[in-house]
């Protein structure tokens, strides 16, 4: 049977994997700020699956996460994209974006109880095996899933594309109870070698089950076509790069679950 391809983080995947994926916008709460996240299902497979918190870049949850939602719908997980700035925030411009993400970059408390919220009610569907959980980010996302596996939550493995690997409290590295993957450009000016060089350090200083993945000739923001192709800018998009982070993150996944 003929199929048709749809393109989306350097991917064909057929439209038969999409069948049966309900979608529909999610609002909960984390102290009272109302969010708005994005749920993906197969609802035509039955009993519980693992889930997958999807945590979309520094512009909040845009239709490049809700698509990835669905594609990992597709593949048999409950997807649940996360709304980590409130319901209606959306950063328009880079500026924009710069500003709403520090006030979580500077605040890691505040940016914990966020992600955990959302943890919390992908917990909640009853779908979900919620001993069977992971969460993936992307740039700003990256920092926030790190940030979740540094909290100590219960969670099974975080993968990290492209993502900003800082930490102003390394010795909480020590609580991380997750498998951990992170997938960098080694030309993404944003996250330079001392930076790397840091996180490295931070990982050797633990018993945690860590790897990770440099891909060369990429730069920031690999995974997404929208960034353009222009490495001279810091920030492009490179389709090899993005097809074998994603074959890592489906490896990784499977070893998890």
């Amino acid at each position: 049977m003929k199929k048709l391809l749809v393109l989306a983080m350097g991917l064909l995947i057929p439209t038969a994997a999409f069948a049966g994926v309900h979608t529909q916008s999610v609002e909960y709460t984390s102290n009272g700020t109302v969010l708005e996240g994005f749920l993906a299902y197969n609802q035509a497979l039955k009993g519980k699956r693992p889930g997958v918190i999807v945590v979309p870049d520094w512009q909040g949850l845009q239709s490049f996460y809700k698509e990835i939602a669905k594609k990992l719908a597709g593949m048999g997980y409950v997807a649940f994209a996360a709304d980590i700035y409130g319901k209606g925030i959306r950063p328009a411009t880079a500026k924009e974006a710069a500003a709403e993400s520090k006030k979580y970059l500077s605040d890691r408390k505040l940016m914990r109880k966020r992600i955990q919220a959302a943890f919390d009610e992908l917990k909640k569907v009853d779908k979900v095996n919620s001993n069977r959980i992971a969460a993936i980010g992307y740039c700003f996302g990256g920092t926030v899933v790190l940030e979740l596996a540094r909290s100590g939550a219960d969670i099974k493995g975080v993968v990290s594309f492209h993502g900003g690997l800082s930490n102003p409290n390394p010795a909480d590295a020590k609580n991380i109870k997750a498998k951990v993957l992170v997938l960098q450009g080694a030309d993404d000016p944003f996250v330079p070698p001392k930076v790397v060089d840091a996180f490295l350090d931070e990982m050797r200083k633990t018993n945690v089950d860590w790897q990770m993945n440099i891909y060369g000739n990429a730069v920031h923001a690999f995974t997404k076509p929208a960034a353009g192709t222009d490495k001279s800018k810091g920030v492009a998009y490179n389709e090899k790069a993005a097809k074998r982070s994603w074959n890592a993150m489906k490896l990784f996944f499977k070893e998890i679950f």
